[in-house]
């Protein structure tokens, strides 16, 4: 499957050095929102990361970003 390639990835968030294993797929995803809201990527993680309403796993927390991201681009084309 296309973008199926899981890697670890180190980001610092807040000064805090920490991994995420995300498929390239979403990174590359996660790159474009960043480009598209003009801003860093660490600095998108690092909100991604602050508004989860309970902590967990960023790597999911990242995803379900990503998902709901791209269902607002769809939805927004849709008339």
């Amino acid at each position: 499957m296309a973008g199926a390639q899981i890697r670890k990835h180190s980001v610092s968030i807040r000064g805090h050095r920490t991994s995420i294993t995300l498929e390239d797929a979403f990174m590359d995803a996660l790159k474009a929102m960043a480009e598209e809201r003009g801003m860093a990527l660490a600095a998108l993680i690092a909100d991604i990361d602050g508004a989860q309403q309970t902590p967990g796993n960023l790597s999911s927390a990242l995803r379900l970003a990503v998902l709901d991201w791209a269902l607002s681009a769809r939805d927004a084309r849709v008339p």
